[in-house]
């Protein structure tokens, strides 16, 4: 199994404990972290079909490689795009949504050309296999808060 898939059912499995909150780790709770997980997956992969790969600009990103390298965000170091915010009050049912969409939101990055992309605004034009990788540190980044609270 994909190690994106992994870490999805990883998130599902704090589901009964999503409104759970610890002012100390995070203002949000674990619902909110979970539904933003998801949101990011499914508005990259979104991205990623829409986009023409004769645009993309490849270029070195050193924050990028860093954080490849390390496998790790610093926490309250970057703010989030509104479309990956979740509503502040969400539902249980919500967040299966976003679940089940993230889940088939992986299986349609595994199946896309290799050279679609995204672009992220700190990192640039980041290719399948880079967002498959950057996604996998973006989710296990969530889910360690989710464990801290």
């Amino acid at each position: 199994m994909n190690k994106n898939l992994k870490l999805i059912n990883e998130l599902a499995s704090h589901l009964e404990n999503y409104q759970k909150v610890n002012s100390l780790v995070s203002q949000q709770n674990i619902g909110w972290h979970i539904a933003h997980s998801c949101k990011v997956i499914n508005s990259i992969t979104q991205a990623i079909v829409k986009s023409d790969p004769n645009k993309a600009q490849s270029k070195f990103s050193f924050k990028f490689y860093f954080v490849l390298f390390t496998n790790h965000f610093p926490r309250g170091k970057a703010s989030a795009p509104s479309f990956v915010i979740p509503a502040a009050t969400i539902s249980k049912e919500e967040i299966l949504v976003e679940l089940e969409a993230a889940k088939q939101s992986i299986q349609t990055l595994l199946k896309t050309e290799r050279d679609k992309y995204f672009t992220h605004p700190v990192f640039g034009d980041l290719t399948v296999n880079k967002t498959l990788k950057f996604l996998t540190i973006h989710t296990y980044h969530h889910l360690k808060i989710i464990k801290d609270i």
